[in-house]
């Protein structure tokens, strides 16, 4: 979700806190599910509106019919296999629940959304208007959308990917209209008692005597100014609703996320709780022993509907979900759905957005998430080295901090709501990444995620009317140019990609497909950085090296994050990190798995290792202890 400062700045967000030790906590005894522990996890996140789009026309605020959008049949067998040999296992398909956009679907049923509560014409992903059913944009028939959703995920299954769909527990549309709900679902709020701000079994909170107005800004108009009957800055919400960031202003600010309703989990106004809480020592149970705590337990009524939206994409065969602004949402109700989820699939894919470092541990342990961002620590640090604003050492105390937890971190340079890794404003060449995705994808056993066009250098560089330049627009009808050049009409075989950018796609196919047959990489990891800084053999404060092992496979990465400069040196591996490895004195030989073109002794002579490497400016080796 775009905006994530609202988190910090505003004092209405909602969190729940329960006590569990941050630092220096020993292994949990209960693991992620065996299947997402046996190898790296790779997610292929794809916006899904965008992926099959062929129009190259890219007018600002342009309508579907002038920009073109993409559509489920667009994931064609070739298209999934082409992506599953990339090196992916997951497929993370970004904004398919029916959400608000401008565009008349009247004639099946579906009312028109006013442009007034609808950011870009194309509508925000994250503003779900129906979670039974999904964007009529993304069906060829739109009557039978659904029908065509339930057919890409069994053609997905067939193609050897997982299917994870998005799920918003925070907020959802300013109009929220289920249209095909199962028997028995009422929509929210439909027994709200709206003459009160909270009510614990009411699915939002109200602002009493009020009616909503619609927030104003003179250097903003919906549709770029273009007329729509719906159009006049008048939204009919009475009384009104605290805003999905929480606001509780009946006319909020432009910034705040207008376009949605914050959702009710029995948190009143004051912070406290009216709902049961989670007894000492549960952060060390497993998801069976959550689901029995739950069991028969009185819950607002909010938790209900969200754990029936789950289980009914789970029983469509969803092997998964990416939650949004999980950290505003109290960590009880994770505990209370994600082992409901679990209990019916012990294999699900459970991956939240959670930027609080604090929280982490509470998330995984007690909101049993299988996996959270690790957004304000890797990903920020690497930004920082490959912009020269920090240096490749700080990467060492994050793996310390987060050695309890760093299988459930999961990695990623590129994705909706961040500025494109190949962008001026983060990289600025998709090559200046390419050290970034070496230590990104490596580091850690947590999955990696990339963000569709990341493997082909996307920039990211249009200016597509509510969404602007760095970022794909998420709001908007456009094409995605870098990705469009692999797709080649249809045939997603990179035809009309340039050299450079087929020998990125191929150094991505490489580097993924190494991680998921790597053991190593689900073993141990050791920093030996800072033993080579303080040899002063001439190791480059740019290079940072490590190993990765189990008992039968052994790595060495060495990462050179300088842009211009070749680094010549020799490398040291310590002592205790040879005991660890258990390696013996000799010669032994080190290869190189990305290109298999390098190769270079190690000696080890009284317990110490040591290599000579060159690297050029950019340059990772991943060798393999022969």
């Amino acid at each position: 979700m775009l905006k994530k400062s609202a988190v910090a700045l505003s004092s209405i967000v909602l969190f729940s806190t329960l006590s569990c030790e941050q630092k220096n906590m020993k292994a949990q005894t209960e693991t992620v599910s065996e299947s997402n522990s046996e190898h790296k996890i790779v997610v292929y996140q794809v916006f899904t509106r965008l992926f099959g789009n062929t129009n190259t026309t890219n007018k600002p605020w342009g309508t579907k019919e002038e920009n073109g959008v993409g559509k489920f049949n667009d994931f064609t067998d070739k298209a999934l296999q082409e992506i599953k040999d990339l090196g992916v296992t997951h497929i993370w398909y970004t904004g398919v629940p029916h959400h608000a956009l401008v565009g008349d679907y009247t004639s099946y049923g579906i009312s028109n959304d006013d442009p007034d509560v609808v950011k870009g014409r194309a509508g925000s992903p994250y503003a779900v208007k129906d979670y039974y059913n999904v964007n009529p944009d993304l069906a060829v028939n739109p009557a039978k959308r659904l029908e065509e959703f339930e057919a890409l995920i069994e053609r997905t299954h067939k193609n050897g990917l997982k299917v994870v769909i998005d799920i918003v527990p925070n907020h959802i549309a300013r109009r929220y209209e289920g249209k095909t709900n199962p028997k028995g679902v009422k929509d929210f709020g439909a027994d709200d008692d709206k003459t009160v701000e909270y009510k614990r079994n009411n699915n939002f909170y109200y602002i009493p005597n009020s009616k909503f107005e619609v927030p104003t800004d003179a250097n903003y108009k919906p549709l770029g100014g273009e007329k729509n009957p719906l159009a006049d800055g008048k939204f009919e919400e009475v009384p009104a609703k605290w805003t999905g960031n929480g606001s509780r202003l009946a006319k909020p600010d432009i910034n705040d996320w207008y376009e949605t309703v914050k959702i009710n989990y029995g948190v009143k106004p004051d912070g406290t709780k009216d709902f049961p809480t989670l007894p000492e020592g549960y952060d060390k149970k497993d998801y069976k022993a959550h689901a029995a705590f739950w069991k028969g337990k009185d819950v607002p009524d909010s938790w209900k509907k969200f754990k029936d939206i789950t289980h009914y994409w789970i029983d469509k065969g969803v092997d998964g979900f990416r939650y949004d602004m999980a950290e505003m949402v109290p960590v009880e109700f994770w505990s209370y759905m994600n082992s409901s989820i679990k209990m019916k699939n012990p294999n699900a894919f459970l991956l939240a957005e959670v930027y609080n470092p604090a929280e982490y541990r509470n998330y995984i342990h007690l909101g049993k998430m299988d996996y959270l961002y690790d957004k304000v620590q890797m990903y920020d640090t690497l930004k920082n080295i490959v912009q020269g604003r920090g240096l490749p050492k700080h990467i060492s105390g994050i793996q310390e901090d987060l050695k309890d937890i760093e299988h459930h971190m999961l990695h990623f340079l590129d994705n909706h709501d961040e500025q494109r890794l190949a962008s001026p404003q983060f990289a600025g060449d998709p090559k200046k990444g390419m050290p970034l995705m070496v230590v990104s994808a490596t580091i850690s056993s947590s999955p990696t995620m990339i963000y569709f066009g990341q493997e082909v250098g996307e920039p990211g560089a249009l200016d597509a009317g509510f969404g602007k330049q760095s970022r794909t627009s998420i709001f908007d009808y456009v094409g995605v140019p870098h990705h469009q050049r692999w797709m080649n009409n249809g045939k997603f075989d990179g035809g009309q990609l340039s050299n450079d950018e087929k020998d990125l796609r191929d150094f991505y196919k490489r580097l993924l497909n190494f991680t998921l047959k790597s053991k190593a990489l689900m073993g141990d990891f050791e920093q030996i950085h800072d033993a080579n800084l303080e040899a002063g053999l001439g190791y480059d404060f740019g290079l940072y090296a490590y190993v990765r092992w189990n008992e039968n496979d052994k790595l060495i990465i060495v990462t050179n994050f300088n842009q211009n400069t070749t680094v010549d040196c020799p490398v040291i591996l310590p002592a205790g990190v040879v005991k660890k490895m258990n390696l013996k004195d000799g010669t032994l030989t080190l290869k190189d798995q990305l290109y298999e073109k390098v190769s270079t002794p190690l000696t080890i002579k009284n317990g110490v290792g040591k290599f000579k490497v060159k690297l050029k400016p950019g340059e990772s080796f991943i060798f393999n202890i022969q």
